[in-house]
């Protein structure tokens, strides 16, 4: 078995036993083929199954070291973060012909990747959250069913924390909604997500007056013209509200999903509750948003005493 092979298995092997996204098969595939490139250039041959035991540090450290160069041609150095993720879709292609074929490399652990600053999330306030969903509501230029669509997306996003994905998952079987979603997240992981008053009620006022006939599977959320709606019009509509209400452009659709996290621990929420009803695989991703509600408090704490 050539290493190519072994590629292709394990892709096969993301896809099918895994069930991994085809987004992140991809993104896997196009990082370990790169690699697989580089080593048979420099090595100026068909590389071997077995010829990925001999890998050394050095040979990586040189492959990571040429991907951070510019080479021309459309292509350009790859970014700090952009170089850890190939590493570690390198390191997770040598645990697979590690653990599938027992070829052992623990010079590959030796390696390093860059140190990345984990930035922290920009939620939208409060009242940026209302602001924006109230503008959505009250386009006269446009039809009542697509404002009403419009209301119904964004408050989904703000009152259940779902990604623009997950919110345009929901089909026509899931309405009207009930007191709980079932949402199928990143890595195909399920998660029951409350919904809230304003929430089915938001979804129920754009059934109501939605011009289409849809079948059980189809999509809930339709474009102006009937087909499915996708997420670069919830990106859009959101860029368009942010410059009509003069909102930073860190404002996005995300920042929906973050406001959810902060506001209700903001309100005493538990983290752990939070990590289920983000469908967070980590605490540690959760707990980034400890750090923005401190933020947040000492913002007020400044604001407010008297001795500040």
């Amino acid at each position: 078995m050539t290493a190519r092979q072994a590629l292709a298995a394990w892709l096969d092997y993301l896809t099918l036993e895994r069930r991994a996204s085809p987004r992140t098969v991809r993104a896997y595939g196009d990082n370990v083929l790169a690699y697989l490139n580089f080593l048979e250039g420099h090595r100026g041959e068909t590389l071997a199954l077995s010829a990925l035991g001999d890998v050394s540090a050095a040979d990586l450290r040189g492959y990571l070291a040429f991907r951070r160069q510019e080479r021309g041609a459309g292509e350009h150095a790859l970014a700090p973060r952009s170089i850890s993720q190939a590493l570690s879709s390198i390191r997770a292609f040598h645990r697979y012909v590690d653990q599938r074929h027992g070829v052992a490399n623990a010079a590959i652990g030796l390696v390093r990747g860059p140190r990345l600053k984990v930035g922290l999330p920009r939620p939208v306030s409060e009242d940026q959250a209302r602001d924006l969903i109230a503008e959505a509501a009250g386009d006269v230029e446009r039809e009542p069913w697509e404002t009403a669509r419009d209301e119904a997306v964004l408050t989904l996003l703000w009152g259940c924390g779902l990604r623009i994905s997950e919110a345009l998952s929901l089909t026509w079987a899931d309405a009207p909604l009930g007191a709980a979603l079932r949402i199928t997240g990143k890595g195909g992981k399920t998660r029951i997500t409350p919904v809230l008053d304003a929430v089915r009620e938001a979804v129920a006022v754009y059934v109501d007056e939605l011009p289409f006939v849809l079948s059980p599977d189809e999509p809930l959320f339709r474009a102006k013209r009937g087909g499915p709606l996708s997420p670069r019009h919830v990106q859009g509509l959101v860029q368009t509200l942010r410059g009509r209400l003069g909102l930073s452009d860190r404002v996005t659709p995300h920042a929906f999903r973050h406001a959810f996290a902060t506001h209700l621990l903001g309100a005493g929420a538990d983290l752990r509750a939070i990590q289920d009803l983000l469908g967070h695989a980590s605490l540690s991703t959760t707990q980034r948003y400890t750090q923005v509600d401190a933020a947040g408090l000492l913002a007020a704490y400044q604001a407010a005493h008297p001795k500040a």
